[in-house]
């Protein structure tokens, strides 16, 4: 924090973790920022675009959060992705199913930008990524196995037939992305997955956390069907980015495995129901540590 700090002119006294999975999220109260820390070294790009995107929704009235303009563009911090972002007090009320379905169908209704952000052709990458570096948190069989899955699910996805036509996605849209702010409203963050593709990938996000981690409800998983006006289900495509999704989803668990017991311990037992074929087996989410 402190060469942030220096390099971007930035008050880092009292930072505050909130957050640490795909990235570490801290607070810096003094700045009024949240600075969001990648753990895969090579997201810059990905994170350069999440932030023009951003700054263009936030420019045309969606409920977004916001990059902070006025100070760095990403940049790279001791071998990090570092971006930095308006920090937004969340007021603790529960989101509901139905608001992530109305903002998913206000984004889905957009055109893309003029200058889009890069097309969803491979979700694959980083997970494969993570599992051929050597110093991840895989043995020898489970990184065979992996891989040869990997494979098997490129191929599927490239055979996809999308319902809808493509355009801009949120690429991880779910109930704990969306912030409910002190208006009444919600605002939708993490922006790093945004890309042109198959909107059905933003829909099937709901199903695969309902399947592995029990959530959203019956009542909130109603209401977001409702609300964005389609149910991804009755598509032929669904149960393929459902299986894309459990398993782009190990990506981060690899990464921190070496340095995290919890993501050691998660990434093996979901590993064992993967290569079982258990589809039912609930899985723990970073919210789940003790």
């Amino acid at each position: 924090m402190v060469e942030l700090g220096e390099r971007c002119s930035l008050a880092v006294d009292g930072a505050v973790l909130l957050h640490q999975h795909s990235n570490a999220i801290v607070h810096l109260p003094a700045a009024g920022v949240v600075a969001r820390i990648a753990s895969n070294p090579d997201a810059l790009e990905r994170v350069q675009g999440s932030v023009w995107v951003t700054r263009w929704l936030a420019g045309r009235g969606f409920p977004c959060t916001p990059p902070a303009d006025d100070l760095a563009e990403p940049l790279r911090v001791q071998g990090r992705v570092v971006s930095l972002w308006r920090y937004i007090a969340a007021t603790g009320r529960r989101v509901s199913g139905a608001e992530l379905g109305r903002v998913l169908r206000e984004l889905h209704d957009l055109s893309a930008p003029a200058d889009p952000p890069g097309r969803l052709v491979d979700p694959l990458r980083s997970v494969e990524a993570a599992a051929r570096d050597s110093s991840g948190g895989l043995d020898e069989s489970d990184r065979d196995w992996l891989l040869e899955r990997i494979g098997q699910l490129r191929e599927s996805w490239s055979a996809i037939e999308p319902a809808v036509p493509i355009g801009l996605i949120h690429g991880d849209a779910h109930p704990g992305n969306l912030i409910p702010t002190e208006d009444g409203a919600a605002v939708l963050g993490d922006w790093d997955q945004v890309a042109i593709g198959p909107r059905e990938w933003d829909l099937t996000q709901v199903h695969y956390t309902r399947r592995r981690f029990g959530r959203p409800g019956d009542e909130d998983l109603r209401g977001f069907i409702d609300e964005y006006g389609w149910d991804v289900r009755a598509w032929a495509g669904a149960d393929t980015l459902i299986a894309v999704r459990e398993i782009t989803g190990l990506s981060p668990y690899i990464r921190n495995a070496p340095t995290d017991s919890f993501a050691a311990e998660e990434i093996k037992r979901r590993l064992v129901d993967l290569r079982s074929g258990d589809t039912e087996a609930r899985w723990r989410s970073p919210s789940d540590r003790a």
